[in-house]
């Protein structure tokens, strides 16, 4: 039986987590705050799931979900992750990240920075651009009429592919996104980022928290990447 390791407990590492042990998958989860503060958590995930150190849920798990606030990533141990396929939830927030240069002038996109901080991981980028509460409610088995695709990104096919399947197997069919460099398309305020997912599209940003989600099958999340025009980052505030 395959283990997911998720580092980050947080609305979307939960949220992943729930849908790992439903996939009949075992689960390693840590976070910053230790085992104790997973305790609930753990109780109500069942016996499929168990707390860890950040190094358990790394060396554990066949695949890594990785969902920790991005200035915190730079901060894990040296290597961690090397060799892990690592499938990385992370955006760029200033109002909670702070500025980042690099980001700001866009000479990089955030999944090409995250790459190059996990130094020897086997990158991808997933789980982004979606609200976390949508996670479970789109979770369809493989096959079902109304299942929904997240878009995926790589620089390596082969990752890219077996990422695809862990994903598949969690509930949502997926979208080739491209490379890292192409991963603005569905970065926040971009066409691929969290509205594509909502039933109604005329949903004020101030009930975004409590929207109902609707099916949102791959060539529709096709459309919105392929409308996505870049996002100045150096003047979004979010």
């Amino acid at each position: 039986m395959p283990t997911l390791g998720i580092i980050g407990s947080g609305n979307i590492g939960s949220a992943i987590a729930r849908l790992a042990v439903a996939s009949n998958m075992n689960v390693v989860i840590a976070n910053s705050r230790g085992v104790e503060s997973l305790q609930e958590l753990i109780t109500e995930l069942g016996p499929l799931a168990k707390a860890g150190t950040v190094e358990e849920a790394a060396n554990s798990g066949d695949a890594i979900a990785l969902s920790i606030p991005l200035t915190a990533v730079k901060d894990l141990p040296a290597g961690l992750l090397r060799g892990k396929i690592v499938l990385d939830t992370s955006n760029y927030y200033p109002f909670r990240d702070g500025r980042i240069a690099d980001l700001d002038t866009g000479t990089t996109t955030t999944s090409e920075l995250v790459a190059r901080w996990l130094d020897g991981a086997r990158y991808v980028k997933a789980f982004g651009n979606i609200l976390a509460h949508h996670i479970p409610l789109l979770s369809r088995p493989s096959g079902a009429p109304d299942r929904s695709a997240l878009p995926i990104a790589s620089n390596d096919a082969q990752t890219k592919s077996q990422a695809a399947a862990i994903i598949e197997r969690l509930g949502f069919d997926t979208l080739d996104a491209g490379t890292l460099a192409e991963t603005w398309t569905f970065e926040p305020e971009s066409a691929g980022y969290t509205r594509i997912y909502l039933a109604d599209q005329s949903t004020p940003d101030d009930q975004l928290l409590s929207s109902t989600p609707g099916p949102t099958p791959a060539d529709q999340v096709k459309a919105a990447l392929d409308s996505a025009t870049r996002v100045n980052v150096a003047e979004r505030a979010f």
